[in-house]
């Protein structure tokens, strides 16, 4: 299937006067020229980070959305096909896509950074032809960064990807079920096909008494 990508690029500019730019898509050759934040530590380290975002860059359907302060990368999205290891995979879907990781660094964490970053990534109708899904475990989440319990943490994580659409699904999922505040968010795009809606259903519940 064709992966919509057309760049677009926002810019921010703060309270404090500083001018950032949001933008992505952003191409594998284009991201490798910037530099990482310092405290984009919450995966790896920023220079293993960054090797990751680029790979991610080059597969046919991966993207990476950015914020940036000049050359230097203050946080970002992906997007790529689920992992071959976790339960989304099993339907071989090719309009299936996964919002995998979004981070902010400390310091820019007051801008609405990660709201924007979202929204550009749906801008232009790129991505009404799959169905994006995040998984939410609270054992990601920066709870002593924030200061914010696990149900603060979770309201902010649903509002964030409420900015895109993506609202909360019902799943038989392990994992989800493990904990209460874990969750399954989801956006349908308007050109996916019956089929593809189906088929995530299934993939949703392996239990088909809980549909």
């Amino acid at each position: 299937m064709e992966h919509r990508k057309k760049l677009q690029i926002d810019r921010l500019r703060t309270r404090s006067n500083l001018e950032l730019v949001i933008e992505g898509p952003v191409p594998a050759d284009r991201l490798s020229t910037y530099a990482m934040h310092p405290s984009l530590d919450a995966f790896r380290r920023p220079s293993e980070q960054h090797i990751a975002l680029v790979e991610i860059a080059e597969l046919e359907e991966g993207r990476i959305i950015l914020a940036r302060h000049d050359d230097t990368v203050v946080g970002y999205v992906t997007f790529h096909y689920p992992d071959e290891l976790e339960r989304w995979s099993e339907g071989g879907m090719e309009d299936l896509i996964e919002l995998g990781a979004i981070e902010v660094a400390d310091e820019y964490r007051s801008f609405g950074i990660g709201k924007r970053m979202i929204r550009l990534a749906f801008a232009e109708e790129q991505l009404e032809n799959v169905i994006v899904y995040t998984t939410e475990y609270y054992w990601h989440w920066d709870l002593e960064g924030t200061g914010l319990n696990v149900w603060d943490y979770r309201s902010m994580m649903e509002n964030l990807m409420k900015t895109s659409g993506m609202v909360w699904y019902a799943t038989d999922d392990p994992e989800i079920c493990s904990h209460p505040a874990n969750c399954l968010m989801v956006r349908i795009g308007k050109d996916v096909p019956l089929s593809s809606i189906e088929r995530f259903d299934s993939v949703r519940f392996h239990d088909r008494f809980m549909y």
